[in-house]
């Protein structure tokens, strides 16, 4: 009795030590070779968007669908990713989104214009899944690590997604843009190399995933609306930016290959304040002070092209990138800041991203469009600016403290005020 008890006893300890250190280590490097796959394929074409308009003949209005066909399948496919995942696994619907990632980047490859525009929406179905499953499961995986792990992850994805825009140009000059957007795919298949070990012995239904059942939304509130506005608005900005400044900066007589380099430039000078921002955001109940700064930095960046173009074209591609980087991390930090609970902070999180995807979405054809009426980046860029105001000011309503009513908490962290 006592040596059962005793094997009985190792085995609760063994229990709850949680997976081999193996396995957690196999689990850091699938997240982190995902996460660096989630913006290649998009970050990759925009330096490319002159070559390929002028191979297909397509317009800028048309052409900038290759960044707001993503987006709209971000918005539409957001919400059927976590019962996916509760169907098969977290773990399986990463592994067959990667599957999915790289077939649509071979596909959009492929040489037809039809093909190019098919393989775009393929690939964003499988970046959405990512979106929104790689959070759940880091909290899953790294319940006491959360912040390190998404710090990591974030930060890999930016250097990635730098990397992807610098180098593309360059490459295709080479090889030509269907073989520089392809080459993204050998990555892809590094990170599913690295994930087919992660699904052996994981749980064919992931009860972790996430989900907001047993909550009845936060589409009555005002506070969740301003939060989805700002997620909507700074996206919009962000794929406005990441599909148009390389054609921005070529139009004012930059050569290609300078023009990715600065886009990439852009990217990597948002990964410093992607860490930054969140940390700030938790100092005090309001976060206010932190987004007047972040908006003001975009807005510095997107007022120094309209009046100055190519004239210090590094210093507004920087402050583009650190004020984007920063409206990023904290619409991502008012997730959690402006819900009193987890499952809250998942519905908040499911409508913001939802919502602000399929707003954004709008912004790279509109912009291509509105060059191609007017024949040159003046007004684009005036109502690039006009949104940035908008952008703070939901910014400014997101950032009070505090919270969406719960039914099981109270609205607000400051007592009976509630979102007023």
């Amino acid at each position: 009795m006592a040596r059962g008890e005793h094997v009985a006893s190792e085995s609760g300890r063994a229990a709850r030590r949680g997976p081999s250190s193996l396995r957690v280590a196999l689990l850091v490097v699938g997240i982190l070779l995902l996460a660096a796959n989630l913006r290649t394929s998009l970050t990759g074409v925009a330096p490319l968007i002159g070559q390929i308009r002028a191979d297909t003949g397509v317009s800028n209005g048309v052409a900038g669908l290759l960044t707001a066909l993503p987006l709209l399948a971000f918005g539409v496919l957001s919400p059927v990713a976590p019962a996916l995942a509760r169907r098969i696994g977290i773990e399986r619907a990463l592994l067959a989104s990667l599957f999915v990632l790289a077939a649509g980047i071979l596909l959009r490859s492929a040489g037809s214009a039809a093909a190019l525009f098919l393989g775009t929406v393929v690939l964003g179905a499988a970046i959405a899944a990512g979106n929104v499953l790689l959070p759940g499961l880091v909290k899953q995986g790294f319940p006491e690590r959360t912040g390190l792990m998404t710090s990591a992850y974030t930060t890999t994805m930016g250097i990635a997604a730098a990397l992807a825009a610098g180098a593309s140009a360059p490459v295709a000059i080479g090889v030509g843009w269907r073989a520089s957007l392809a080459l993204w795919a050998l990555p892809i298949l590094v990170a599913i190399v690295a994930w087919i070990p992660l699904v052996w012995g994981a749980r064919p239904s992931d009860e972790s995933a996430p989900t907001s059942r047993g909550v009845s939304g936060p589409w009555r509130s005002p506070l969740a609306w301003q939060v989805t506005l700002f997620m909507g608005l700074q996206s919009l900005v962000y794929y406005v930016t990441l599909t148009w400044l390389p054609e921005i900066l070529q139009d004012e007589g930059m050569g290609v290959s300078r023009a990715g380099w600065l886009l990439a430039l852009s990217q990597a000078s948002g990964i410093a304040t992607m860490f930054l921002a969140p940390m700030l955001a938790g100092r005090k109940p309001s976060q206010r002070t932190v987004v007047t700064a972040a908006v003001a930095l975009n807005g510095a960046g997107t007022l120094g092209l309209l009046v100055a173009g190519d004239t210090a074209a590094a210093l507004w591609v920087v402050l583009l990138g650190l004020g984007q980087g920063a409206c990023f991390s904290l619409a991502l930090t008012f997730f959690a800041l402006r819900a009193p609970d987890p499952e809250h902070a998942a519905a908040l999180s499911g409508m913001a991203q939802s919502v602000g995807y399929l707003l954004a979405a709008s912004g790279p054809f509109l912009f291509g469009a509105l060059r191609d009426a007017t024949g040159a980046w003046t007004v684009p860029l005036t109502l690039l600016l006009a949104l940035t105001v908008c952008l703070l000011i939901a910014g400014l309503g997101a950032a009070r403290d505090a919270q969406i009513p719960g039914s099981n908490a109270p609205a607000s962290r400051s007592g009976p005020r509630g979102e007023a």
